[in-house]
């Protein structure tokens, strides 16, 4: 007997790739899609739907780090796919864990458990009917391989069993791309319902494309037109699943770092780096933001930093913001700026070295608050963006021109080469002379 999960006349109206995912029985599916094709909603909807088809079944929404899936796929799961938000008394369905749910209780018995594969302990020793992840793009194959592992039927309460998912295109070798036992379904701006009519573009469609036709190079290609390609002379090879790090507390004998790179319209960076006894660098916290004054930034700086000793503040040249710093409490040094050279240092550091790991990390999580004006119209907005889209300038001939890279979402790729230079460039030999300044805060 097949079970196909029927869309209602009071469900939404899913077409194309997203149609396509709710009616496939795979075992391993991925939704791809550009920005704003609704591919979350889709998926959790179907996730929804199928935890009222069988009853005591066991579902598990999951990703990377369970602080990101109750950011993002929590908050739409209990806004826009319940019927009713778990707080309303209309709600059958109970929510355990308060404002960081830990599983969903329904009716019928189903269970939906939430959880982020920074705590795989706690989440993977379970077997589940269904598996959902959200970003798929974000994790490592070893990490899919041991969801799939989690549903393979054990479970018993469904007649199938499913990991599925939704995702942003990335290179053409990422591993979504090349697993043979994937199913990977791409959906269009034109299949979300609340974009496109069937017809012609909703209100929201034509502002959402108006957005999105904004985009540039690496960022439309995958953003707007869904497209898997690598970044044509991307600067640096920043790998997601090597270079990002679960976080974790800083001990206190590490050196540590800040470093800032000034902006109002464009963004004011604030890189928090520590060195581990190893030589490792960590950006363990990082401030990206506009449209604020640095003694606004001054103050959140000096706020975030209780408790925490640093060797050095180093700072773009800018003398009238440096010294705005120092009336508010901020001593600062001026960043050693030699492009090329600070390049191949962070280049150095990105390469796997002889224990196959690099010299520099970035912490999960690290992003103290997100610019709402750079997230909305689909901006980079940390330092994770800057990474895959810091390119050289193209030549005549279509191929990069390495000289210095195009001058475009580059405020915290700055601050991070100051960072590197200050340890592996030769700057840090002026703090004799100026500890007195740059302990000052």
């Amino acid at each position: 007997m097949k079970h196909v999960i029927a869309v209602t006349t009071d469900a939404p109206q899913f077409r194309g790739g997203m149609l396509e995912l709710w009616k496939s029985k795979a075992h391993e599916v991925i939704l791809s899609g550009p920005y704003q094709t609704g591919k979350t909603f889709g998926a959790l909807s179907k996730l929804h739907a199928l935890l009222c088809l069988f009853p005591a079944c066991n579902a598990l929404m999951v990703r990377k780090t369970r602080k990101s899936i109750l950011a993002s796929a929590v908050v739409t799961y209990e806004k826009k796919v319940l019927p009713f938000p778990p707080d309303n008394p209309k709600c059958a369905i109970q929510k355990y864990g308060g404002e960081r749910p830990e599983f969903y209780l329904y009716p019928n018995k189903s269970r939906l458990t939430v959880g982020g594969l920074d705590e795989p302990d706690k989440y993977l020793s379970a077997e589940y009917d269904f598996i959902y992840v959200n970003q798929a793009e974000e994790i490592a194959l070893d990490s899919w391989e041991k969801l799939v592992g989690r549903a393979t039927g054990r479970a018993g309460n469904a007649p199938w069993t499913q990991v599925f998912g939704d995702c942003n295109p990335g290179p053409p070798n990422h591993w979504i791309k090349q697993r043979a036992a994937l199913q990977l379904l791409e959906t269009r701006h034109e299949d979300n319902p609340s974009l496109h009519d069937g017809n012609d573009w909703t209100p929201l469609g034509r502002k959402s494309m108006q957005i999105l036709d904004g985009l540039t190079g690496l960022r439309y290609k995958r953003g707007r037109l869904g497209l898997w390609v690598g970044a044509e002379g991307v600067v640096y090879e920043f790998d997601t699943t090597v270079h990002l790090l679960p976080a974790f507390k800083i001990p206190d004998s590490w050196e540590r770092i800040r470093v800032i790179d000034f902006g109002f319209t464009n963004p004011f960076v604030c890189l928090w780096i520590a060195l581990d006894n190893d030589g490792r660098m960590y950006v363990y916290r990082q401030l990206y933001m506009t449209q604020r004054t640095v003694r606004v930034h001054a103050a959140q700086i000096k706020a975030l930093s209780v408790g925490e000793n640093y060797t050095a503040t180093i700072a773009d040249h800018d003398a009238e913001d440096r010294a705005t710093l120092d009336e508010n409490g901020i001593g600062t040094i001026p960043a050693d700026k030699r492009v090329t050279v600070g390049i191949e240092k962070v280049q150095e550091r990105l390469k796997l070295q002889g224990d196959k790991k690099p010299r520099l990390y970035v912490l999960e999580d690290s992003l103290v608050e997100p610019d709402k004006s750079l997230v909305d119209t689909y901006k980079p907005y940390k330092i994770e963006d800057e990474f895959q889209v810091y390119t050289y300038p193209e030549g005549k001939d279509g191929k990069p021109v390495k000289e210095e890279p195009v001058k475009a979402y580059d405020h915290a790729m700055d601050a991070l080469r100051y960072g590197i230079m200050f340890f592996d460039g030769g700057l840090n030999v002026m703090i004799p002379f100026v500890q007195g300044k740059a302990r000052g805060w």
